[in-house]
């Protein structure tokens, strides 16, 4: 006997749930069932209610600022339930009405016609290391932020230092200057301590980053992807925790689409039209693969630095990482020649996501 089956489109947000039901069958009419509270007692009632008759129940819900909980909660429950990509939706170009009962109805709807885009969902772990590595972006932006207010407001002053900002020759100029007003001498104080309480928190959260990281499921992917030229400690901790287990991309392509380095495409009938990159999911992940890539205009070396991260890897890891080297710098050299460099460097990004996705696949192989 086939299986009833319900999808219940959720629009979550902080004190309310929106939730719409769709039965199985497309000519179906979605039903809107009103607003509940948001927390676990009023949703384990709404389950309770939508359960009755043995009914399979199928949840969905957009990803936003609410997190995980609602379907770690109905998870646990038993229930199916897909956290969907906001800008994977399907939308109707004119419509212009948005509201929270329209937006559930919908998610019922294409949640029954199978269009919805899941988003992976980590562990509480894996969550918490990439809520750390976020809080370090955070710093490091907050930090860049500081810095560039000093210099602006010394710039209104006609204080310009010649030579490399922020070295010790730059800081020693800093604290050199003296103006006639006791409150520009105030200002410029304040904004010296906002620099070093920005550079004490990122090195607070980088030192909390390394000592977390031994302890996390996916330590040794990140050890792994330490062999390859231009990915520290830092930058492997970054890809990993926003990219998760990379063993849930069936191939290269998949996983360079998935970050949004492949070129966008317009065509139509013989016209084929391509742009720049799409850019769609991480850009944290794309930002820190530009920079990385930048590392492989010279030619292809081992540091003696590197080296111990290198001896660290696995045979695998380390094999895979020199070949990428030797492609990537030989590719450089020729893109160089005839393109605009952050078209080559992006392109090379791009490149190294698919070594990337190999030695994902030699620490934690792809069931079969």
């Amino acid at each position: 006997m086939a299986e009833d089956i319900s999808f219940i489109g959720l629009d979550v947000h902080k004190a309310t749930i929106a939730v719409a039901v769709a039965d199985e069958g497309r000519h179906g009419e979605v039903r809107f069932l009103g607003e509940v509270q948001n927390d676990s007692a009023a949703l384990d009632r709404l389950v309770a209610k939508l359960v009755k008759g043995g009914r399979s129940l199928r949840f969905c819900y957009e990803a936003g600022p609410c997190g995980y909980g609602v379907h770690r909660q109905l998870s646990a429950r038993g229930h199916d339930c897909i956290v969907v990509a906001p800008s994977q939706i399907p939308r109707k170009p004119g419509d212009r009405v948005k509201t929270d009962r329209r937006d559930a109805v919908m998610l019922a709807s294409l949640h029954r016609a199978g269009q919805l885009t899941p988003v992976w969902v980590p562990d509480t772990s894996h969550e918490a290391m990439r809520d750390l590595v976020r809080a370090r972006a955070a710093a490091v932006a907050s930090g860049k932020a500081a810095r560039q207010q000093l210099l602006g407001f010394l710039l209104r002053h006609g204080r310009r230092f010649e030579g490399r900002p922020w070295s010790r020759t730059h800081r020693a100029w800093l604290a050199g200057q003296r103006f006639g007003h006791p409150a520009g001498q105030i200002v410029l104080q304040d904004h010296i301590d906002t620099v070093d309480a920005a550079a004490e928190r990122v090195a607070r959260l980088t030192r909390q980053i390394e000592a977390q990281v031994a302890e996390w499921s996916l330590a040794p992917l990140v050890i792994a992807l330490q062999a390859m030229r231009g990915v520290a400690l830092i930058v492997a901790v970054i890809l990993v925790a926003e990219l998760g287990d990379l063993s849930r991309f069936a191939s290269p392509a998949q996983l360079m689409a998935y970050v949004g380095l492949v070129p966008s495409e317009r065509s139509s009938g013989p016209k084929t039209r391509r742009g720049g990159i799409t850019k769609t999911s991480n850009g944290e992940v794309r930002k820190t693969l530009v920079e990385a890539a930048w590392t492989y205009r010279r030619p292809a070396r081992i540091s003696e630095l590197k080296q111990r991260s290198v001896d660290a890897a696995q045979k695998a890891a380390r094999e895979i990482a020199w070949k990428a080297q030797v492609r990537l710098c030989a590719r450089y050299r020729r893109l160089a020649a005839g393109k605009p460099v952050q078209v080559v460097v992006t392109a090379i990004a791009r490149e190294m996501l698919g070594f990337i996705w190999a030695i994902g696949r030699e620490v934690h192989p792809i069931p079969a």
